[in-house]
Formats: structure tokens, sequence, C-alpha cells
């Protein structure tokens, strides 16, 4: 990664146009060849910037401080040099990737080992069930022998349900495990993955984290 501190302005010609002026920025030249120029008051939202792939070429001669970034659009992103106050590059090699605070690993692993929470007679199959599209967070069986896929997340949301829905109907291919029903478990349930859970035949069950962690009296709260 590029990082270039400079005072410069900053011209954009594509499907429409658009000028910065002279200003103190930052201008972010990473890896993947995209180009992002940031002022030091919107957080992480650029004032510009070019999406790879895109090339960048920095002039010579006449046209010496003069970036000319271009997409395989067409679309430019002239950026002028008028002064360069900081200039230096970084190797980050390959990221690991984000790593959330543990709590759905957490719950999980939690609820893999209190698999009763999901009701009396339940048994564990595995965590991490594979599948061809991604691994189920946990696989087991209720009293009655049938097979329950459990999702699990922080918060809720539509996409969760739709992830579940994908791995019902995947596992329900498998005549070891049909039928299989869902469980979609998290801290909070929004209410339009309520209804759509609902709707598709799929259980909701929020679960208290804290509760999970630290259990005094050997009991879950549910809400």
């Amino acid at each position: 990664m590029r990082l270039v501190i400079a005072r410069c302005s900053v011209d954009y010609a594509g499907r429409l146009t658009a000028h910065l002026p002279s200003a103190p920025r930052l201008i972010l030249v990473k890896a993947d060849g995209s180009v992002s120029i940031h002022a030091d008051d919107r957080a992480y939202k650029p004032l510009n910037w070019m999406s790879p792939p895109c090339t960048l070429k920095e002039g010579a001669g006449e046209d010496e401080g003069v970036w000319t970034v271009v997409n395989k659009a067409g679309e430019k992103l002239i950026i002028t040099m008028e002064e360069i106050l900081h200039d230096s590059s970084y190797e980050l090699g390959v990221d690991p990737g984000l790593i959330k605070d543990g709590v759905e690993a957490h719950l999980q692993e939690l609820l893999a080992d209190r698999i009763e929470i999901l009701g009396e007679g339940h048994t564990l199959i595995r965590r991490e069930y594979p599948t061809a599209i991604g691994p189920v967070d946990i696989l087991c069986r209720d009293a009655d022998g049938g097979t329950v896929a459990v999702e699990l997340k922080r918060r809720g949301d539509i996409d969760g349900v739709e992830q579940l829905t994908r791995y019902l109907e995947l596992l329900n291919r498998d005549p070891h495990l049909a039928p299989v029903r869902g469980v979609f478990a998290a801290q909070e349930i929004k209410p339009q993955a309520r209804v759509l859970a609902t709707d598709r035949g799929i259980g909701c069950l929020v679960l208290d984290y804290d509760a999970m962690r630290g259990i005094e009296d050997d009991k879950l709260r549910l809400f």
C-alpha cells in the first residue's frame, strides 16, 4: 500500500464530471490497483476513488506531478499534485480477514456443549457440518430422531434466514438426513427475519450470550 499526503486538486471525467479544488488530502494506492482520495472529516468514506481494475500513470516532464488513473471503462481520475508532504509504501501481505470478537464462535461452542437448550432429548451430530455451499453451524437430532440444522448469528436478519434456507434445501436432498428442519438462533432477531423464518417453517431462538457464558444456576434464560 502506498500512502501519499499532498496538497492537490482532483478531477473526475466519466459518466459525469467532478472537481475537488486544491487542499491537503490523503491518497491511498492499494495493491489491487484501486486509488482513493480522502479528507480528514468523513470517517472511512473517500472523496473520490477509482475501483480496480485500473492503471495509474505518473506524469513526467511537462506533466510531472499529474497522476492519471484510468479504469477499463475509460473513466479518468486526474490528480494534480502541488506539494507532496508525505510519500511512503508498505507491504501489508495477505490479510487474514475480519475476526469478530468471538461471540458467534462462542455461541456455537456453548450451544453445542449445551445442546439441550434446543429441547430435551436433542443430541449433537457435529459442529460446522459441511455442505457444498459452506458449513452449517450445528447439526443435531431431536428427541424423535429428526435432523435439526441450526444457524447462529449475533444479530439475526433476513440474510441469515436466507442462508439457513439454502442449507436446508441441500441437507434435505440427503436421504440419510431428511427431513431436516431449521432453527435460526441469535442474540437478537429482527422482526422481518422472524416473519420470514416463520413463513418458511424455521424456528427462532433468542440466546442470552452473557447467561450462556456465566450460568450460575445451570439454567439458560431465553426471551
